[in-house]
């Protein structure tokens, strides 16, 4: 990539890159080899709403995006089918809460890795920001913030839980198929015990936007190297992850990541023999498409 030798860093939860990795996990069967194969248009056109990249970047930026889908393809994709080979025995089987947070700890962990393999290139898009980006950028996390409250934040507390278990049903129909109004009433107690505090996640997610700024304003004053912005990137990604650990808000964080391997456990353990079998099918597509996929040229 361009080198460059001044203006302000990006992280801003690349996530994006995950974006494209949740098109995968939402899509169905049939569509996930498209939404992988398009997932680096997807995240072009995420990165360039934040940015508004120029006519200089542009390339450069759509090379780097490639080489980091090249090698995800590369290196990932036969990871998660042993994930999902141990989803589907999860399934079928009787796992414990500790399993389900073990799985989760190895996806975050996954998550970490891609983004920091996509740090140096973040750095060389940092160094190359003008102020009207970084301006773009901020009224970007503002109206985000702002859908954000429209959504989660209006309404009482029966309106903002029935919402949540909406979401949680409609990815458990994606795995196991309908429910009935038996299983439903049973998963909606196991939803509602989740604790529900949406001022917390809003207050989390401009946290993370705070520091992102603040990355940026420190890179543009200090006019940064790629090595030292590289290096406050990798910090700040490891400072997300690390951050449920440490917060002052860690018992909310771990009392609603083990309500929800609670419900997690719930679902596996009303589920139907059909359902399940539907699961594991689900599932065995996946594994199928990953398998073409990190065989399949770029």
């Amino acid at each position: 990539m361009k080198k460059f030798n001044t203006r302000a860093p990006l992280h801003q939860r690349f996530t994006c890159a995950l974006l494209v990795l949740m098109l995968v996990v939402v899509a169905g069967c049939s569509s996930l080899r498209l939404a992988y194969n398009n997932g680096d248009t997807v995240l072009y056109w995420w990165l360039n709403a934040y940015v508004d990249l120029d006519r200089d970047q542009k390339g450069w930026v759509r090379e780097d995006i490639d080489k980091l889908f090249d090698w995800h393809r590369k290196t990932q994709l036969k990871d998660y089918v042993e994930i999902l080979r141990k989803g589907q025995k999860q399934v079928q089987g009787n796992p414990s809460q500790a399993d389900l947070l073990a799985d989760y700890s190895e996806i975050k962990s996954r998550t970490q890795s891609l983004l920091l393999k996509a740090a140096p290139d973040l750095a060389d898009l940092a160094r190359s920001l003008k102020p009207e980006q970084i301006a773009q950028m901020e009224k970007k996390f503002r109206s985000n913030n702002d859908d954000y409250r429209k959504k989660f934040l209006t309404g009482d507390q029966e309106k903002r839980q029935q919402l949540r278990y909406k979401k949680s049903m409609e990815q458990f129909e994606l795995w196991f198929g309908s429910f009935s109004g038996e299983q439903e009433a049973l998963i909606r107690k196991a939803s509602d015990a989740r604790p529900l505090d949406n001022e917390i996640w809003l207050d989390e997610r401009m946290r993370r936007q705070r520091n992102v700024l603040t990355l940026v304003q420190k890179v543009q004053n200090e006019k940064l190297g790629k090595e030292a912005t590289v290096a406050l990137i990798n910090t700040l990604i490891k400072d997300s992850f690390e951050r449920l650990e440490h917060s002052d808000r860690k018992a909310f964080f771990d009392a609603f990541e083990n309500s929800t391997a609670q419900m997690i456990l719930t679902v596996i353990k009303i589920a139907t023999p059909a359902q399940k079998a539907h699961a594991v099918k689900r599932m065995q597509g996946w594994i199928d498409d990953f398998n073409s996929l990190a065989a399949q040229p770029k």
